[in-house]
This record gives C-alpha cells, sequence and structure tokens, in this order.
C-alpha cells in the first residue's frame, strides 16, 4: 500500500471571499482539470490508500482554517498548501518559470530574460518543495512532480531520498537542442540533471521525448537505447503520455439541466447564425491575434458569409500581475474592435468577445453549439480545448480547426490542421469548415471521439504510474555495487573451485591509464607480468578485447598465450592461433569521415584523428575538458546523419568518437568466444561505451556459468560491479 503526493507549482484551487464567507475555486488549468477528474471516478489503483497534493497556496496562511480544510476535502485528496516568500516567489514565476522557461519552450527566445536573480529564487522555491517533500515521505510513497517550476526538484529530493520512487511529467513543449542551448552553461546543465534524477520522465509527444534526449546526450553525455537513459549510474525511462480528459464528463453535460438552459437562452441570441468559438489563456502562445487576423481574412475573401457566421471569443484571464500581459490584453481588444467597426451592421456583430473565466455549464453549452472551434496555439504542449470540444459533440457534428503545432495535432489529425501564423490557411479552412457536408464531420469526429475514449484521463494516469513502478523495478534489477571486499572474496572463492576460467580484459584505462597520446599507454613490465602470470595457468584462457589494430596488439602481446581481440572485434588472434580478419570492408566511406573529423580537429585544439584498418577514430582526451565534450556531442550528431542509410555505427567511446562498420562489436566477438571455449568462470572488466556491449551479452547470456562484470568509473552500465578508477584494477 503506499500514497500518491501530487506536485506542482500551484494547489488545485485559490480561496475567494465572499462577504464572511470564504469559497473555494478551481484553478484553471488542463492539470487541475485532469487529476480532480481521475480522482473523483474509479481510478483502479488498488495500491494507492491515500492521496496528497502538496503546491504553492496563493492565499494568506491565515485563510486556511478549519472552513477551507473542510470544503478542500471534498476534492478527494489531503492538501498540503506551502507558504512561500512573496518577492521570492515572484521571481522564481513570474521571473524564471515564466519570463526564461515559459517563452523559450514555447519558441520564443527574444522574450527571454536572464537575471540571475531569476535563477537563484527558482533554486530557492525548489529547495522549500524538496524541504517538505523530504519530512513527510514514507518508504512506499510515489511522488509525481508536474511541469517546468520544479525541474530541479527531482534531483534535490533523491539526494535526501535516494531510494523514492519519483516521477516528473513535462506539460509545455520540450524544445529543440539548438533553442534549449541559448540557457546559460549552469542553468541548462542544472536543469536537465534536476530532471535526470526522476525515474520515469513523460512528455505529451514523441518530438519532444526527443528532444529532450538529444539535449541529456548533447549536454549531459547520457547513454540513451531509445527511451532509456543512462547517467550517473542510473537507468531513467522517458517516454510519451499525451494526457486526456474526463470524455464521460463532457459527452454527459449535453443532459445537465443547466447546461441545457444555458444552451437554448445562447440559440434565441444568435438565431440561425453558424458559430466559430475559442477560449484561451491570455497568452502570447495562444496565437489569439493571428487568429483574429485569419478570421479577419476571411471575412474580406468570403463576403457571403456576412451576418451568417458569429464568432465567440472567450479569453480567460492569466497572469494579469504581468505588464506585458495587460498591453496583450489592451493591443487584443484593439483587433477585436478594429474587425467589428469594419463589418458590423446594425443587426450583426462578427465577433463576441468576453474577458473572464467560464464555468462548466457556458463552456459546455458552447462546445456543443459551436460549428467550428477555431483553436491554433503557436505551441502547445497538449491543447485540452481540442479534447473537450470533441467530446462534447453528442451530435457527433461540428469541425476542429487545430494548429499543426499543438500536442494535440498528433493525436486528432482527423481535424483541419492548419499553420498559426498563416492567415489564408486559417480562412481557408473556416470557409471549408462552415461547407464541410455532414456527413464527413461525422466520419471525422467518430474517429476522434472513439480515440479519446480510449484513452482519457483515467488511462493516462495508470500508464503513467504503471510504467513508473515497472521502471522502479527494472533498475532494482539493474542496480550496480562497487566491488568491495565482501565481493573480491567470492570471486575468489569461485576462481579457486572452477577448471576452466575465463578473462576478458579491455585495454586503454583498463590495463593502462588513459595516455596523452594512443602510442604512449604501452604496456609496463608490471602489465606483462601480470598477462604472463595469470595465462600460464591452462585452466585460465585470456583475451584481450582492445579497439587497438591488429599490428600494435601483436607487437605487445603477440609472444604470449592469449587471445588478442583488435578494433572491437573486426579481427581475432585465438590462443596459439594466427590472426583472422573476420570483416572485410571498403575504405570508400573514410574519406567524407576523415574530411568532417579534419574540421572537428580545427574546431577543437588538442583533438587528433588516429585510423585503423576498420575504423577512424576522433580523440579529445588531450582537449579542454567542457569544449571536448562538447565537440564530441557535435560531431556524434554530425556523423550520425552522414551515415544514414549505411551500414556504419558511431561509437562514443571514453573520450573518443569512432565510426565503423555495423554488425560486430566486442559484445558479439564475446559470444564467439565463449561458445568455444565453454567455461565455468568468466570475468569480464572494462571503461567504455564499447565494454558495454560485453556486458550486457555477458549478463543476459543464456551460457550455465557464473559471470563477474566489472566497469571501471561511475557512468551507468550494464556490469554487475564497479571501481572507482583504473588504478584499483
Amino acid at each position: 500500500m503506499s500514497r500518491l503526493i501530487i506536485v506542482s507549482n500551484r494547489l488545485p484551487f485559490s480561496i475567494d471571499h465572499e462577504g464572511d464567507e470564504i469559497k473555494l475555486r478551481q484553478s484553471s488549468g488542463g492539470l487541475v482539470s485532469a487529476l480532480k477528474s481521475y480522482f473523483e471516478n474509479n481510478h483502479g489503483q488498488e495500491e494507492i490508500t491515500e492521496k496528497l497534493w502538496l503546491g504553492v497556496a496563493d492565499f494568506p496562511q491565515e485563510d486556511w482554517n478549519g472552513v477551507a480544510l473542510q470544503q478542500a476535502a471534498s476534492y478527494g485528496f489531503e492538501v498540503r498548501p506551502l507558504f512561500v516568500d512573496k518577492q521570492v516567489y515572484n521571481d522564481y514565476y513570474n521571473g524564471f518559470s515564466n519570463s526564461v522557461l515559459w517563452p523559450l519552450f514555447h519558441y520564443f527566445p527574444t522574450l527571454v530574460q536572464y537575471p540571475a536573480s531569476y535563477y537563484d529564487a527558482y533554486v530557492q522555491i525548489n529547495k522549500r518543495f524538496s524541504k517538505e517533500l523530504s519530512s513527510m515521505l514514507r518508504p512506499d510513497d510515489i511522488v509525481w512532480i508536474h511541469d517546468y517550476q520544479l525541474m530541479l526538484l527531482p534531483q534535490m529530493l533523491r539526494l535526501q531520498k535516494p531510494d523514492a520512487t519519483i516521477g516528473f511529467f513535462l506539460h509545455i513543449p520540450f524544445p529543440s537542442y539548438e533553442l534549449y542551448r541559448l540557457l546559460p552553461n549552469e542553468w541548462k546543465k542544472g536543469l536537465l540533471q534536476g530532471i535526470m534524477a526522476a525515474d520515469l520522465i513523460g512528455f505529451h509527444t514523441h518530438d519532444y521525448v526527443q528532444h529532450f534526449i538529444q539535449s541529456v546526450k548533447m549536454i549531459l553525455g547520457a547513454d540513451t537505447y531509445f527511451h532509456t537513459l543512462q547517467y550517473q549510474n542510473r537507468f531513467i525511462r522517458a517516454d510519451l503520455f499525451p494526457i486526456g480528459i474526463d470524455y464521460k464528463k463532457f459527452n454527459n453535460a449535453a443532459t445537465d439541466p443547466e447546461v441545457v438552459a444555458y444552451k437554448n437562452e445562447i440559440k434565441k441570441n444568435f438565431d440561425e447564425k453558424k458559430i466559430i468559438f475559442s477560449v484561451d489563456r491570455l497568452d502570447y502562445t495562444k496565437g489569439i491575434m493571428d487568429r483574429l487576423n485569419g478570421f479577419e481574412f476571411f471575412l474580406e475573401q468570403s463576403p457571403q458569409w456576412k451576418e451568417k457566421v458569429v464568432f465567440v471569443l472567450n479569453v480567460v484571464p492569466s497572469r494579469d500581475e504581468i505588464q506585458a500581459y495587460n498591453e496583450r490584453k489592451r493591443q487584443l481588444e484593439e483587433k477585436i474592435g478594429t474587425i467589428n467597426g469594419k463589418f458590423s451592421t446594425i443587426s450583426w456583430q462578427p465577433i463576441i468577445y468576453r474577458y473572464q473565466h467560464l464555468p462548466f455549464h457556458e463552456l459546455s453549452a458552447l462546445y456543443q453549439l459551436a460549428d467550428v472551434a477555431l483553436i491554433t496555439p503557436l505551441r502547445d504542449g497538449m491543447n485540452l480545448v481540442a479534447k473537450e470540444f470533441i467530446a462534447s459533440s453528442v451530435s457527433r457534428t461540428g469541425v476542429l480547426i487545430l494548429s499543426e503545432l499543438a500536442g494535440a495535432a498528433s493525436e486528432l489529425n482527423e481535424a483541419l490542421l492548419v499553420n498559426p501564423t498563416d492567415v489564408n490557411d486559417i480562412a481557408i479552412n473556416i470557409e471549408r469548415a462552415l461547407n464541410m457536408p455532414l456527413q464527413e464531420q461525422r466520419n471525422r469526429m467518430v474517429l476522434m471521439q472513439r480515440r479519446l475514449q480510449e484513452y482519457d484521463v483515467v488511462k493516462w494516469v495508470n500508464d503513467f504510474l504503471d510504467q513508473l513502478r515497472d521502471t522502479k523495478k527494472e533498475q532494482q534489477k539493474l542496480t550496480v555495487k562497487t566491488l568491495d571486499e565482501k565481493a573480491i572474496n567470492g570471486i575468489c572463492r569461485h576462481y579457486a573451485e572452477t577448471k576452466k576460467r575465463f578473462f576478458l580484459i579491455d585495454y586503454d584505462g583498463t590495463l593502462v591509464p588513459i595516455r596523452r597520446l594512443p602510442s604512449e599507454a604501452v604496456p609496463d613490465e608490471k602489465v606483462k607480468d601480470f598477462l604472463a602470470s595469470i595465462s600460464s595457468d591452462p585452466d585460465n584462457h585470456v583475451a584481450i578485447v582492445s579497439g587497438r589494430d591488429a599490428g600494435t596488439m601483436e607487437k605487445w602481446f603477440g609472444y604470449l598465450p592469449i587471445t588478442l581481440v583488435a578494433e572491437h572485434g573486426s579481427s581475432i588472434k585465438m590462443r596459439n592461433e594466427s590472426w583472422q580478419q573476420l570483416v572485410t570492408v571498403s575504405d570508400q566511406w573514410k574519406d567524407e569521415v576523415r574530411r568532417i573529423m579534419q574540421i572537428f580537429v580545427t574546431r577543437c585544439v588538442g583533438s587528433f584523428i588516429e585510423e585503423k584498418t576498420n575504423t577512424v577514430a576522433w580523440h579529445y582526451r588531450n582537449t579542454q575538458v567542457d569544449l571536448g565534450f562538447a565537440r564530441s556531442r557535435e560531431l556524434i550528431n554530425n556523423l550520425s546523419q552522414l551515415i544514414q542509410n549505411t551500414p556504419l555505427q558511431v561509437i562514443d567511446g571514453n573520450k573518443v568518437v569512432e565510426i565503423r562498420m555495423a554488425g560486430f562489436d566486442k559484445g558479439t566477438i564475446t559470444l564467439r568466444i565463449l561458445s568455444e571455449a565453454q567455461p565455468d568462470f568468466v570475468l569480464c572488466i572494462g571503461d567504455d561505451t564499447t565494454d558495454e556491449d560485453m556486458f550486457k551479452v555477458l549478463e543476459d547470456s543464456a551460457y550455465n556459468v557464473k559471470t563477474y562484470t566489472i566497469k571501471i568509473g561511475n557512468r551507468g552500465t550494464a556490469a554487475k560491479y564497479t571501481l572507482p578508477s583504473q588504478q584499483h584494477v
């Protein structure tokens, strides 16, 4: 049994004073309505016995009295308000959250402000959340942190509670790497490290997941495999979970007496006119001004619709305390006045504008009456208004015009998708929607309704929580232990009990330290004596599995009775046998690879190219650490694009980027060697990404043999054990 702790910037309600009475008013926003609906329904999470919601209170502490507490209980979960300093909160919320993250993540980089005080406040408030959570957390609790205001919180909480189950969900777009990298170094790295301390990271669309993965690869150097990430010895999953709505609530509202009464009232006012409906918060990302320009252009191009259509535009107040939002409201109202002045007649006004929060019965009635829903944000994480409109159509008629840049567009492709900045595109599709035959409307609507019905808010929450639990279980299976004295004693004991032992050993970074130049990493007498000693026992089979070329391997170790594997498995010399070339490839691809790598040699002082028989490598071990790493991310990106649809692969190694033919690696050659040797004891040790291929096949091997896999360093690994550094080998 466990508790589910929802953590968001704000509580799901605010407090209103009506005379001497205190009343709770539900906060606007998709998260609140989605989770409230989830808690009110039979959610199917039997393991969860309690629900809590932690957020900042936007009301004074003295208002949190018995009356408010009683009313809060009706929400179906316990509420924990945080009371914070107003000035710090302002810099955190209106400052960093909404003047840095919000515009940047919505592709408005010119609106971003960069005062250091904003980030300082952001850190403070996230720490305040962490302190509160740490004090209340129990071992079996599930913590679900929501949105861009709390991106640092998962890491802060993880430091206090290393074993906590933590999910994080980003409800806004995650921008492309090229945009995200505009943030100052401390900020962009800190935010990603914050999120990466969660166990499961959720996004609304596949694009957002891919943008995030590229950023953590380029900035943090995290290892990625599809949606699985490895960072700082942890396995994390990033996946898409498009948020759903309470479908039944909107669909069943058609028979609600209050909704029916309001709907009949509107019908009288609008007579037989077609209704276009929009409802949005006052925000520059919503594209309201472009929408008005599109509607104006429609009226100009389609004069036959004069006095036959009305555009009901409801704008929900948002961030009134920010001067820029008040200025946008003024500009918006001026534009509405201009259009109405230009096209109105004595008996007709093309735009009906309201600036207010809509009660549910009014919103539902307008959804049902609308012939067209015009929803054209410039960027939107999801947009639940589009889904609510679809769910509300009991007649299965009505047309959704939706921005192709809204997250919902990936699910609602039967809508008329438009470019929100293209007034002609908007105008053409308004005309098309108003003229669409009823049967086509129904065909489109049925498909979208079926999809939304199947993946509603309950399904969304359950999917996330189920995958969070599965991810946690998978992490526990992959827990890596430091090779301590107890583990060493166990290995030694098993070594003594067996008669057919196999050692798979990497070279650079394992047998010898990483040197300034590869040619300087020559094995010393200590290494040679060790290899001679261990291989002198006929029960021991030693294999050095390296990225080095065959000539170098032969020069250094050819005299020993051991197996040598060169260039990650492209050639092999079995013990007491001759060299075999396992891969024969053309060199034609090398010219273009060398050309690109040479550009990076020029751009990154200290880096150099090494060419082998079947691979070309770019080393950055002698560069400035941050610069070399940053350039390696760029090079990997360039090479990955170059080799698309080719039999080549890019390898991200230890201070080296290599490109080689696909289909051979250290894992493949390991399986080949073991299938012939049939050992009863295997010890494998390495330090590099390329060594992960050996670790994976050994840990997953079907052979009934005891294996010990050891990774040098603290990066995420499939190995069973780790050693702090090469000196410990």
